[in-house]
């Protein structure tokens, strides 16, 4: 897996436009995109994870 495949939590927020709070707070409720937490103890996102968990909301939204 390359590298630009896993997002670091910051750069996934940014893309999303959302604060750490809130994606905790959506987290804790399943709704966020799914984390994978590194052997470093680092959250990273998977774009194929991220881009899939926007896809959903916009179908869910129309």
């Amino acid at each position: 897996m390359r590298q630009t495949d896993m997002l670091k939590l910051p750069e996934a927020l940014q893309t999303l436009r959302m604060s750490r709070a809130g994606s905790y707070r959506m987290r804790s409720r399943g709704q966020a995109p799914r984390l994978h937490k590194l052997p470093n103890r680092h959250l990273r996102v998977r774009r194929a994870d991220l881009d899939a968990w926007l896809d959903k909301l916009t179908e869910n939204a129309a």
